[in-house]
């Protein structure tokens, strides 16, 4: 891999040169922030069943007695054997930040399709400990835009992103934001999709670090199937 190379002093000049680029964006990113904070919010009037290791649970339910709740809609077709990998990848980051998240009033779970029994058993292979549940028996995930019908996947069109566009499959990934107050009303104060879930893979931050970047050409696999380099 050829790349240019300074003195340091001339190095020291170039990346502090990058660090202004960087502080500048910083300071947007916290601006954007706060403006997705001050979002105005939605109610949520129906009512949504999900199945878990626990039995059946509401919504309401899925907070476990905090007031905020992350929704990690997890791309998993009833029909499938195994979860996207694409959303496994994301997933492997999510276990250890449970303690964190939840210390600070936030509850985290993640929702698919699939039965509760494949979500299980996918899980357990995959050595996770987070809440995850089945949205199978609801509308929940058509109504936030994480799911979508055969007619319109086959139609290419379908509203995905706030958009209308080809939704690619029947199942797509997508994060959403809920906040309960003290009367039990529930709100959805935000949702993103597509590219805007980047920021959720630690991963991906640190490869943007890096020389050779993401080097998504590599292609991807769940983690259990990558061939250890002998």
């Amino acid at each position: 891999m050829e790349h240019k190379v300074l003195p340091r002093n001339e190095w020291i000049e170039a990346r502090k040169e990058l660090l202004q680029k960087e502080k500048e964006f910083t300071k947007l990113r916290d601006e954007l922030t706060q403006q997705r904070r001050d979002l105005p919010w939605e109610a949520v009037s129906k009512s949504y069943t999900f199945d878990g290791p626990n039995g059946k649970m509401s919504l309401a339910d899925l907070f476990d007695g905090r007031s905020q709740l992350v929704v990690y809609h997890f791309m998993f077709n009833p029909s499938w054997d195994q979860g996207c990998k694409h959303c496994s990848f994301w997933a492997d980051h999510y276990s250890g930040m449970i303690p964190h998240l939840n210390h600070r009033d936030v509850s985290f779970v993640c929702i698919s399709r699939a039965p509760l029994e494949k979500l299980e058993a996918f899980k357990k292979r995959m050595d996770w400990t987070f809440p995850w549940y089945s949205s199978g028996h609801t509308d929940f995930n058509y109504d936030f835009q994480a799911s979508f019908t055969e007619e319109k996947v086959e139609k290419e069109q379908a509203f995905y992103n706030y958009t209308m566009q080809n939704p690619m499959s029947t199942d797509r990934e997508g994060v959403s934001v809920f906040y309960k107050d003290e009367g039990n009303n529930i709100f959805h104060t935000y949702s993103t999709y597509a590219r805007g879930i980047d920021m959720m893979n630690i991963t991906y931050q640190f490869l943007d670090l890096v020389p050779k970047g993401r080097q998504d050409d590599r292609g991807l696999r769940h983690r259990d199937q990558y061939v250890p380099k002998v």
